[in-house]
């Protein structure tokens, strides 16, 4: 019992850190928008660069999470593709069309799409509580997101937003069946090198403008070049987001850690707040406390026993019914 609670404790630990990392990418992006750089740009140079870091700290210290089983080459290749550049392109083709909030309520809709995953391809039964914790967080995200102001759809960035959510809720199938036979360091490294792969085709370096990197880049008080926070973007951002959150699925079902990652977006208007100086209405912080109940609930409701489909009893017949019918 002392291991499986802390083993949740672990997963949970993770899952907020992967949050708090990952919270870093909109404030910063945003930051490198409106210095000139487009959404495309920046997923590029942020994935190339992290995927360049990480190689270099793996050769260094454990180069045999390099070697790859013929078996994992097609989960790589799925896994980079949609779980590492899918999910980033998408969004941001998303909030090009239509408004952040509504964005990303429907991108985090994403732990609903795991759980209709796990019930119904898995047959794995699960508490009621999950599926009320679940609404309830979307709810909260709901409040947080603000999804009613400046409500205007976008035909085509309400499909890439529902792309995106896919993409998410594949990131964490995907990613809670490759750490059962790849560790999640040579996991997330080569899932980037495939991400980067697909960027130089979108988005190659060799067409960005000549200073881009060298533009100076207003982020609160600071005022630092754009390769800075390019550099930020892909260790706190990229590499170290990534890691913990495949890390955290060794301890917690994908279920799980779907619902727990929606702290992000409430990290995320904190880190606005203080970098960029947007304010925080009053729903917002009710719309946290939701999200965070509802996120407790399942993690609660995690505690008890996965029940698989097929180990449900059968209901009892009726009096005078034959029971081999």
């Amino acid at each position: 019992m002392t291991t499986g609670i802390s083993a949740r404790t672990r997963g949970t630990v993770l899952t907020v850190l992967a949050s708090i990392s990952f919270s870093l990418s909109g404030p910063l992006a945003k930051a490198l928008i409106d210095a000139g750089l487009s959404p495309q740009q920046i997923v590029t140079a942020r994935i190339i660069t992290a995927t360049g870091l990480l190689f270099l700290f793996v050769l260094v210290t454990r180069p045999a999470l390099l070697r790859v089983r013929r078996g994992d080459v097609r989960l790589l290749v799925v896994y980079g593709v949609v779980g590492v550049a899918g999910v980033q392109v998408f969004y941001f083709a998303a909030v090009s069309r239509i408004p952040v909030g509504v964005a990303i309520l429907i991108e985090y809709s994403s732990p609903l799409l795991v759980v209709l995953w796990v019930r119904f391809v898995r047959g794995t039964v699960l508490p009621k509580a999950a599926w009320l914790g679940t609404g309830v967080a979307l709810v909260g995200l709901a409040m947080v997101a603000q999804v009613w102001q400046g409500l205007r759809l976008d035909a085509f960035g309400v499909l890439f937003a529902v792309a995106a959510a896919f993409c998410i809720a594949a990131y964490f199938l995907l990613g809670e069946h490759a750490v059962g036979t790849i560790e999640p360091l040579g996991l997330v490294t080569w899932g980037m090198a495939v991400g980067s792969a697909g960027m130089l085709v979108l988005a190659p370096p060799w067409t960005f403008p000549d200073d881009a990197m060298s533009r100076t880049v207003a982020v609160g008080p600071w005022a630092p070049q754009a390769w800075v926070l390019i550099v930020v973007l892909a260790v706190v951002a990229t590499a170290l987001a990534y890691l913990f959150s495949i890390s955290a699925l060794r301890h917690v079902p994908s279920n799980v850690a779907s619902v727990l990652a929606l702290t992000e977006p409430i990290v995320v208007i904190f880190v606005a707040w203080a970098l960029l100086n947007q304010q925080l209405a009053l729903i917002q912080l009710i719309g946290a406390g939701v999200l965070l109940a509802g996120a407790t609930v399942v993690q609660l409701a995690s505690h008890g026993p996965v029940i698989p489909a097929e180990a449900v009893p059968a209901p009892e017949p009726e009096p005078g019914q034959d029971r081999a019918a």
